[in-house]
């Protein structure tokens, strides 16, 4: 057998772009599932690109996405047609005024509908009926917060299919800890309370409020009614997706929860 240097020039050249095409970094990679974890990395719509904050991101799961729209969480229904498009039917969602609302609106408004699917190495773009674009990287999923020993600050209300944000007045003043021993603390907006909590599989049930007897009025005083009647009114289901908690009652009521600072 002939080696390369035997080899005419130009047939060896050609076997040696061959070869490195075959191995090493020339090596193709298979083009990524969609069905994943994505950090929404920019937005183009309208001529302009918008780079998203470090917290906008989707989780693609068989028929869902759940994940961030920067500030507001996200959460739609996703139907693959294998992986070439996606059809994204949003669902419920907190509606907090966010810093980059530029971003979010768009980002709302671009993540819906029928979106076509390109794919690379480690990324997607998500194209719109109109052009507009959506691109994706790679990025592993964020660990669930524990339940317990995380403090969850109140940001949102859920009503059956819809959800809101608490009343501006009374934002960041809701937060409680439940403490692997089975205790639970925080505030209710306006007072502050204690409680017995009873977790059994994905149910959590508050025993009596202990709370200070302030006089709460406004908005921060009717968060805490509704938090006080909640808390108050057996089990509730509990749900986590990275650093959000979502608190639910048979009847549909419910709260939205961040983690914030892990309790020592």
């Amino acid at each position: 057998m002939r080696t390369l240097r035997h080899l005419p020039t130009g047939l060896a050249l050609v076997l040696a772009l061959s070869a490195c095409a075959q191995s090493g970094d020339g090596a193709s990679r298979p083009l990524p599932d969609p069905q994943g974890s994505w950090a929404v990395e920019s937005l183009t719509t309208g001529g302009r690109t918008l780079h998203g904050p470090a917290a906008a991101r989707v989780e693609f799961k068989a028929d869902e996405a759940r994940g961030s729209y920067g500030c507001n969480g996200l959460l739609a229904k996703a139907v693959f047609e294998g992986t070439s498009a996606v059809t994204v039917s949003p669902g419920v969602t907190t509606t907090m005024a966010c810093e980059d609302q530029e971003f979010e609106n768009a980002f709302v408004q671009l993540f819906k509908g029928r979106l076509t699917i390109d794919r690379g190495p480690d990324r997607l773009t998500l194209k719109t009926a109109d052009g507009s674009t959506i691109a994706l990287t790679s990025q592993p999923p964020a660990p669930d917060a524990p339940l317990a020993t995380t403090q969850w600050d109140v940001d949102g209300l859920v009503d059956g299919e819809t959800a809101s944000a608490v009343p501006a007045e009374a934002a960041g003043k809701a937060r409680f800890t439940l403490t692997p021993d089975g205790a639970a603390s925080g505030s209710l907006g306006c007072n502050r309370f204690s409680a017995k909590a009873t977790v059994d599989g994905s149910s959590v049930t508050f025993g009596p409020l202990t709370a200070t007897r302030m006089a709460c009025e406004g908005p921060a005083g009717e968060l805490e009614r509704t938090l006080t009647a909640l808390f108050s009114g057996g089990p509730l289901t509990w749900k986590i997706h990275g650093q959000s908690l979502t608190l639910t009652a048979p009847d549909g009521k419910g709260l939205t929860a961040k983690g914030a600072t892990a309790v020592e």
